[in-house]
């Protein structure tokens, strides 16, 4: 859209309210406030990880000008939008989390010995001007106030700069040295591969979405009695999970998952209108992400009567032994294919063993065969951080062909789907959908479960469900 479109558009969207205009009455509506505090805040404590992440960045791209964008916000409808949510590069290299100014940029100048970090964004325009009042989409009457650049500098321990100061400032650099996200694959992969590894500061904020995230599970598993008196039982549950996101952290960290009965075979199920039953499973696969931006993700696969029936508990069993088996072998020095591979010689192991196929487990391990694929088709888990599938765009001999490290965090999460039209499993087993994720961070001699306190076996997850609807 050209920007004399946008400004007509504007404008016609401002055509319904009636707001006072006039130089008069902005010198009326501008008086007679309270002297607001200037206060610097404490820094926080993300600001010398941040800073020593952005001099990673400056290192790896010594002689150019990176610019990393936070991003607009998003339309949903006409002049709504979306909630905001900077993106993670940005997030990363600043610290800035769930209190980024839209339009906010980045700019990182690695032309000289010593690089020079500058963030810029659109401070707080005072109560003596229009936008104060007459801005639906940024006045601070409308939406709130923002910060001032010297609160966002001490905050953050970088330099800042109005917003309108970055059209002329980047006219100083030569083009051909200005990097950004949608110009250099580099660049992307770079600051993607950066957050494989996780500092003391990340997993600290993975331990509180993970804590926060078992709250919204166990607030789940309250509503469930409620959950299965509603045509739409699944949005009973997906409501009662954000609730405690909203309540604990930022949002949610992706669109929740809450698949009850067949719907749990199809992997991401978000529609969420189906009836939740007794005698059925629940599949749970939802987040936390907490104000730093930081999300867990965690799958519980639950019997909504409280109770597992045996052909329930024999699949659930069968991931559970997947899962189990990737636990006992990750490790610095695994490499990450190595983990899938573990986690499928299990789900071969089963799926042959129910006959559900003519062969052997070896057989089907065969890479022209693959047959219990039919039942998982997904990877075993991936990198989790900022993004629910963090470092997405790193190398491939960066993420799937690489070894443990420790300070990794990343999921487990086998899983068993049988769907409902599915011939080549016993009645019995069709519309069962069964996986079990957890998030997990990379020791110096294996991994520590970080979602542990939810409980993974079936008769620990039965007392545990007994417990929370007494």
């Amino acid at each position: 859209m050209s920007k004399d479109a946008a400004s007509k558009l504007a404008a016609r969207n401002a055509a319904r309210s009636h707001r006072p205009i006039g130089n008069k009455f902005v010198k009326y509506i501008g008086s007679n406030w309270a002297t607001p505090e200037n206060k610097l805040p404490k820094q926080d404590a993300v600001a010398p990880f941040a800073k020593e992440r952005r001099a990673k960045v400056a290192k790896a791209f010594k002689g150019h000008v990176i610019v990393i964008e936070a991003g607009e916000e998003q339309a949903r409808s006409n002049d709504t939008h979306y909630r905001f949510r900077a993106h993670s590069a940005f997030a990363h290299l600043t610290g800035w989390g769930s209190a980024t100014v839209p339009g906010s940029v980045l700019v990182i100048d690695a032309r000289k010995g010593s690089a020079k970090a500058t963030l810029y964004f659109r401070e707080t325009a005072g109560r003596n001007t229009d936008e104060f009042f007459a801005n639906a989409q940024i006045g601070e009457f409308w939406v709130g106030s923002r910060p001032g650049l010297k609160q966002v500098s001490a905050l953050l321990d970088i330099s800042t700069k109005s917003l309108g100061k970055l059209h002329g400032d980047l006219k100083e650099f030569d083009k051909k040295k200005v990097l950004t996200l949608e110009k250099s694959t580099k660049l992307v992969e770079f600051v993607s591969e950066l957050r494989l590894i996780k500092d003391s500061y990340e997993i600290a904020e993975m331990k509180k979405s993970v804590a926060a995230s078992i709250k919204g599970f166990e607030s789940v598993v309250k509503s469930l009695k409620d959950a299965t008196k509603h045509p739409k039982g699944e949005r009973i549950v997906e409501g009662a999970f954000f609730s405690q996101a909203r309540a604990e952290g930022n949002d949610l960290g992706y669109e929740t998952i809450a698949a009850a009965g067949e719907h749990a075979c199809t992997l991401h199920w978000i529609i969420n209108n189906g009836p939740v039953k007794p005698g059925e499973l629940l599949l749970l696969d939802a987040g936390v992400e907490v104000d730093s931006l930081y999300t867990a993700d965690v799958t519980r696969t639950l019997p909504i009567n409280g109770k597992f029936s045996k052909i329930q508990k024999e699949v659930y069993l069968a991931v559970l032994e997947a899962a189990d088996a990737v636990f006992a072998m990750a490790k610095p020095g695994v490499t990450y294919s190595q983990m899938h591979k573990t986690a499928m010689q299990v789900i071969a192991k089963k799926t042959a063993e129910w006959g559900f196929y003519k062969g052997t487990a070896e057989e089907s391990l065969e890479p022209e065969n693959q047959w219990h694929r039919r039942w998982m088709i997904h990877g075993t888990g991936h990198h989790l951080g900022l993004d629910v599938h963090d470092c997405a765009q790193a190398r491939r001999e960066m993420y799937h062909d690489a070894v443990l490290e420790e300070g990794m965090i990343f999921t487990i999460e086998p899983g068993l789907y049988f769907h409902k039209d599915d011939l080549m499993v016993p009645k019995a087993f069709r519309g069962i959908g069964v996986r079990i994720e957890d998030d997990v961070l990379v020791t110096k001699n294996g991994v520590q479960n970080l979602t542990g306190k939810l409980p993974r076996k079936p008769e620990e997850i039965e007392a545990w469900m007994a417990k929370l609807t007494a």
